[in-house]
């Protein structure tokens, strides 16, 4: 956070919006710092004007860490480029005309790439994240009214059930325990007829499996979160050099660069070489920082949306899987 204090309002009708995620009861402010539950008696703080209905960050802490220091990175604002928002259209599928107006949950926020994105369509934004990522977002948008942000788990989420129109969950599932459960439990706050999700995980394939995090990550993920990253950032500019060489080998040249434990978006993305950097150091991170890391299949992803009986159901593969629906 910058050394001025940010703080986001909390209204009476955000109050009224909110459950006790543990008996679903109704909350009530207790001055300003504190929400209290009218059914079990259960109370929750508030701070910067968040509530925070998790006692710590968890398995998380990793991603709180990474969004903090590099809370602006991902951001087509100051990329200069439509990065997030070309992924957000691709992977919904959604225009941005259909959400004006319109209440949407975006599960796993971090630092607001994707919340950027909806609120510019002028929805009404809840975004939730487990770690301290949350802070970020708000750092991010200080002085935004369609916005609410809260620090909760996607297995207990605050609020009432048919509530959304809108639910989207990105570059998330498969960083939980269970991402079937993880994806079951946001289907019931999507409206009856109406609510649209789309979800995003890993691909279980035998390309995706080659990949050389998974060789380091029973290493990396016991090193403490900043010794790691400080290892990948001192590191970062001459594994971008090593794999940029390999990659203009003729032939084997690109799959010889995928060895390379660096995410180099060079071919991808045409961002100054400032930027490719913060990315790489940032995006590497993600790679080899995280408890889980659980990819599925599509077939198993398509069957995640059957379970949940959606309509209108997709599973694409766009180098992650994709899974949309509509609730019946």
């Amino acid at each position: 956070m910058t050394a001025q204090r940010i703080t986001q309002i909390l209204l009476p009708a955000d109050v009224s919006f909110l459950r006790c995620p543990s008996c679903a009861g109704s909350l009530e402010p207790r001055g300003p710092e504190q929400l209290a539950c009218a059914g079990c008696g259960g109370s929750y703080p508030v701070r910067l004007g968040i509530p925070r209905f998790i006692a710590d960050e968890s398995y998380a802490a990793n991603f709180g860490y990474q969004w903090r220091l590099h809370s602006r990175t991902q951001l087509d604002r100051h990329s200069g480029l439509s990065i997030s928002r070309d992924r957000f259209h691709r992977q919904t599928g959604w225009k941005l005309e259909e959400l004006r107006g319109k209440r949407v949950l975006e599960v796993g926020c971090g630092a607001g790439r994707f919340t950027d994105i909806v609120l510019g369509a002028g929805a009404e934004v809840w975004a939730i994240d487990l770690s301290l990522a949350i802070e970020a977002n708000l750092e991010n948008h200080p002085e935004t009214q369609s916005l609410r942000l809260i620090q909760a788990d996607l297995h207990r989420l605050p609020f009432a059930k048919d509530s959304f129109d809108f639910v989207f969950c990105f570059g998330v599932l498969q960083h939980t325990a269970d991402p079937c459960r993880a994806f079951g439990s946001l289907v019931p706050f999507l409206k009856p007829g109406m609510g649209r999700i789309a979800v995003d995980i890993y691909p279980r394939s035998l390309r995706f499996l080659l990949h050389p995090k998974y060789l380091l990550r029973p290493l990396t993920r016991r090193m403490s979160k900043e010794k790691l990253y400080d290892l990948i950032r001192r590191r970062a500019r001459s594994l971008l050099a090593l794999s940029d060489f390999l990659h203009g080998i003729p032939l084997l040249g690109k799959h010889l660069a995928r060895l390379v434990p660096i995410a180099n978006y060079r071919s991808v993305f045409a961002l100054p070489d400032t930027m490719l950097l913060d990315w790489a150091v940032l995006d590497t991170f993600d790679w080899l920082s995280p408890r889980y890391d659980r990819p599925a299949t599509l077939a198993q992803l398509r069957s995640w949306l059957h379970e949940a009986r959606l309509t209108d159901v997709e599973a694409l593969d766009q180098v992650v899987y994709v899974g949309r629906g509509r609730r019946a």
